[in-house]
């Protein structure tokens, strides 16, 4: 199979002139023009509100005009990771796709199908003359990836339909129907760096090749937090010889798993050797700790020259809360329905160390919103202990679900009859828009569902071709029977 030959074509074609144009979280003004443009040259009602949503509605088919207006949404934004060795300018170079068996990938980068291939459905439907529907929303908004802030800003009254399809998940066969919801938490260490400390000896140590992935809906899969792995060797060596830290940098978003990281760090010259030794040892662990879920971690360490330092307290407190923030699943669901999906978790994201001070980012989530507070709490309670200064965000609220939702009764009858068999109706441990939607639109009848997505906010993401053919029958189906 070549890209000419993907169905259905009216999706990929637009999901290709997607991957043309930049459109990093924060900085989607190239999409939001094309949107405008797109919606606007095909003479349809288009508005964009001051967040930079952007909202094109599209009339209903002859006869169905008194059908209820069904809201599409997905997010124009889209995660930017590249692979270490990739030169790639996210800004201004277009995603480079190619066909892999069933799968859709991306030339050492992230694919862009979350959620670009939600768009490029609504983008196909607002596109065609003969699908049937009522009247319809399409609504596409700005940075989900980093806080949700399109959604979030969205007021009251900017859409208008009374039922809505967020095109955001992914796995196909699955209706979502609730959310998680999230905070963020960043802690920063300040300090005056000292100069090099003499008869100590530079060692760079660093870590990559870890499979990463999604901080919400892949940190149950056991996969290794390149942070984390470094923080251990750190405190190990610490304990054992006492280090001078000048260097650790990891991760490099809220929601995203490291994938990589960098340490350099000076330990007296007569325990270099030790340290060469703990290092091969510590590897060999941390392999076969790891030996199913990663499969091409690379490990590498090596002399390195003498720079200023952090002082000695801050480097000591700095290594012990990255040893002692909690990093992944903290609790599973109680209720036996959903036993298997992940309450509350933590990922340490991302750490910084610059002149004068060193920067590190953890992701909150649950879906119990009690538990969020406590899990929030207990991330700030380490780094205040360490004297760090503790910053966290408002966050994001949980989705509940909503057991008279018609949409959802409908979503399941019409995927039965197309295919044969019951969809999974579930709850995700990630943040939706949904959740945002539920505040300002407290009647709203909502589900999320999509095609199959794997590695997401990776360079391994992939889209799994034949899904979305099957999710795009799926809309049709429903739009032409509410």
């Amino acid at each position: 199979m070549n890209k000419n030959e993907l169905q259905p074509a009216c999706v990929f074609e637009q999901f290709a002139r997607i991957n043309e144009i930049p459109r990093p979280s924060k900085r989607e003004e190239k999409m939001i023009e094309y949107l405008k443009t797109f919606g606007e040259s095909r003479g349809l009602a288009t508005k964009v509100d001051e967040t930079g949503n952007v909202l094109i509605s599209k009339p209903a088919t002859p006869g169905m005009e008194n059908r209820p207006t069904i809201i599409l949404q997905s997010h124009m934004d889209m995660v930017c990771e590249k692979l270490v060795d990739v030169e790639f300018d996210f800004d201004k170079d277009a995603i480079q796709t190619y066909v892999d068996g069933e799968w859709l990938r991306a030339k050492g980068t992230t694919l862009g199908a979350d959620d670009g291939i939600g768009c490029a459905i609504e983008l196909a439907i607002l596109d065609s003359n003969d699908i049937e529907h009522g009247p319809l929303e399409c609504v596409f908004t700005r940075d989900e990836e980093t806080g949700l802030t399109g959604a979030e800003g969205m007021k009251a009254g900017f859409m208008t339909g009374d039922m809505l399809i967020n095109l955001d998940s992914e796995d196909e066969g699955q209706i979502f129907v609730s959310c998680a919801g999230g905070r963020n938490t960043t802690a920063t260490f300040h300090y005056e760096r000292e100069a090099a400390p003499a008869g100590w000896f530079f060692i760079k140590a660093s870590l990559k090749g870890l499979v990463g992935g999604h901080s919400g809906d892949d940190i149950n899969k056991k996969r290794a937090n390149a942070l984390k792995i470094l923080a251990r060797f750190l405190y190990q060596t610490q304990e054992r010889y006492g280090l001078r830290l000048a260097q650790y940098n990891a991760g490099k978003l809220h929601n995203a798993i490291p994938r990589d990281g960098v340490i350099v760090f000076a330990v007296p010259n007569e325990k270099k050797e030790n340290v060469r030794a703990d290092w091969n040892v510590f590897v060999c662990e941390v392999e076969e700790e790891y030996h199913v879920t990663e499969k091409t971690m690379k490990f590498e360490m090596e002399s390195a020259g003498a720079e200023p330092v952090l002082p000695q307290d801050v480097s000591t407190r700095l290594v012990q809360a990255m040893q002692a923030a909690d990093n992944g699943v903290f609790a599973m669901c109680q209720d036996e329905a959903v036993a298997w999906l992940v309450e509350t978790s933590n990922n340490v994201a991302s750490i910084v160390t610059g002149d004068n001070a060193a920067k590190v980012i953890c992701s909150q989530r649950s879906n119990v919103m009690s538990a969020l507070d406590n899990q929030a709490a207990t991330i700030k309670a380490v780094f205040q202990l360490a004297g760090a200064e503790v910053v966290q965000g408002e966050g994001y609220p949980a989705w509940k679900m909503r057991a008279d939702s018609k949409l959802t009764a409908l979503t399941v009858e019409t995927y039965k009859k197309l295919f044969g068999k019951d969809p999974k109706v579930l709850g995700i441990h990630a943040g939706l828009e949904c959740g945002l939607f539920s505040e300002k639109y407290p009647n709203l009848d909502m589900v999320s569902f999509g095609p199959t997505l794997r590695g997401v906010h990776s360079p391994d993401e992939r889209l799994h071709i034949p899904t979305v053919q099957m999710v795009w029958d799926h809309l049709l189906a429903i739009l032409k029977r509410v």
